[in-house]
């Protein structure tokens, strides 16, 4: 398997780049936000993903390891393969984060390929991957009162898990951001 090459590349299309290693050209696939850095014929260090099929076999490549790594997360889900993977790759990691984290299935929704459904489906397998701090919402809607809550008490040294759990515990009288707070912290200085 090829986890990563390093050569010259070249622009091949709007979605695909050659790199020359050893004077053997390798086909990767990649998205516009890739084809936009690349100088041609220029050193590249890229890092691969080989997709293995029944009729095929194709490579896929990002410039950060946390691209690729959300790469491979994506096309675990199903109904979504490497090429609507790519497309959602086009947005920034921290942006597909805080949209799965959030549960904005619209942001999902905006990128073509993804329907209603496959955005739930993304949102809903890949939380728990990625460390969620919110109950699931497949409305859409945030709650930004909770994230006061949750940015307040992570600066306050306390870890990201512990903080989400002790927040699903929460009686629902508490309304304001403070009393949230305050109940958290009595919590969370218990254990």
């Amino acid at each position: 398997m090829i986890g990563a090459l390093r050569g010259k590349s070249q622009r091949l299309g709007s979605n695909s780049i050659i790199i020359f290693c050893q004077d053997v050209g390798y086909k990767v696939a990649v998205n516009t936000k890739i084809i936009e850095k690349i100088k041609e014929d220029k050193d590249l260090f890229i890092y691969i993903h080989t997709h293995v099929k029944d009729d095929c076999l194709e490579l896929y490549g990002f410039l950060t390891g946390e691209d690729l790594f959300l790469f491979e997360l994506l096309i675990e889900v199903s109904g979504v393969g490497p090429k609507t993977a790519l497309l959602v790759l086009e947005r920034s990691e921290k942006e597909i984060r805080e949209a799965i984290i959030s549960s904005d299935v619209e942001f999902f929704t905006t990128i073509p390929r993804i329907g209603r459904k496959n955005a739930q489906k993304i949102i809903i397998e890949l939380k728990s991957k990625l460390g969620s701090l919110v109950e699931l919402d497949l409305t859409g809607k945030t709650d930004g009162q909770t994230k006061e809550v949750i940015e307040a008490l992570t600066i306050m040294g306390f870890k990201r898990a512990e903080v989400g759990q002790v927040l699903r515990q929460l009686p629902k009288e508490l309304v304001t951001t403070e009393e949230k707070v305050k109940e958290a912290l009595k919590r969370l200085g218990k254990r």
